[in-house]
């Protein structure tokens, strides 16, 4: 567990709540730069990542195309996290941007942990039972496998498939404080790292706050492009679970030069940072450039 001391001070959840409000509507209007458009997933001769919804993703890099924690079910399907703020309101918040056919039309599933909002019943019924799924450790293996996957594969440091090397990385789901209170529900996380000779390295950091976890990866892997679930999922009465605005700009310190890419917004109840909101904080923090917040559906060159 990384020390706390580690982790910045989120952005307190009334600040949060107070800059949201209209500006969800506000985000869903503004286009984040390199974007490739929603109309192909699969665009010829290039790296992608399809915003798919919350932080289901859809990434093709080195020809091989993966899908990151389905999560595919209709919207208001399950209802709110209980303890949760806003968890009056059901999840999914929103409908998939696309039919679920071209979604689960990969080569692999890589499924960083097994929350609900990561994970769901209807991924498990949906997806081809031989399609290879990569998990985080040999538990998650063991649900994956009991739910009727016949190639569930344990990502380690130094994985390989189809000529792309992926790498698994921690993570750390809350503060120190938040994993003392909730240690079996907020458990262990990851994120994983793709690289190949021939292209930029990617890192996916999962369901993590900032800390000594992440700061390891990016001087590890030295990424090019960074992912980062920055909805700033809130437990009532805990500090964010996910990153928020501070964490962020954390991330583009310790990697100035990469390109972030803001996923795990607006799609369930208890993420409380919009869009708009951390597009605003990146220009107050300036560095705006170096942010993407692609809308759901949309796909970005990578």
């Amino acid at each position: 567990m990384a020390d706390g001391s580690d982790t910045p001070k989120a952005v307190n959840r009334r600040q949060a709540i107070t800059l949201g409000g209209a500006a969800l509507l506000a985000s869903a209007l503004s286009a984040a730069s390199g974007s490739v458009g929603a109309a192909s997933l699969d665009p010829a001769n290039t790296n992608s990542l399809t915003q798919v919804r919350n932080a289901t993703l859809r990434i093709k890099y080195g020809g091989v195309r993966f899908l990151v924690d389905p999560v595919l079910a209709d919207k208001d399907a399950y209802p709110g996290f209980e303890g949760t703020a806003n968890s009056q309101r059901r999840n999914p918040l929103v409908p998939l941007p696309m039919p679920i056919a071209s979604i689960i039309d990969v080569d692999a599933v890589i499924v960083t942990h097994l929350h609900p909002d990561h994970w769901d019943e209807a991924a498990k019924a949906k997806l081809n039972k031989a399609l290879p799924i990569f998990a985080q450790n040999a538990g998650d293996a063991s649900q994956l496998r009991s739910a009727g996957f016949a190639d569930v594969r344990v990502l380690t440091e130094s994985t390989e498939f189809r000529g792309v090397h992926l790498s698994r990385t921690g993570g750390q789901h809350g503060t120190d404080a938040a994993l003392k209170a909730l240690p079996q529900i907020l458990g262990p996380v990851s994120g994983f790292v793709m690289r190949h000779p021939a292209h930029k390295t990617l890192y996916v950091a999962g369901d993590t706050i900032w800390n000594s976890q992440v700061e390891r990866a990016i001087a590890t892997h030295a990424p090019d492009v960074i992912v980062l679930n920055a909805g700033m999922a809130t437990v009532i009465g805990l500090d964010p679970i996910i990153m928020g605005p501070t964490d962020v700009l954390a991330v583009h310190r310790a990697a100035p030069n990469a390109m972030l890419i803001a996923s795990h917004m607006e799609a369930v109840n208890h993420c409380i940072l919009s869009r708009a909101d951390l597009r605003t904080f990146s220009k107050r923090d300036g560095y705006e450039q170096h942010l993407r917040i692609p809308a759901d559906g949309e796909t970005l060159a990578i």
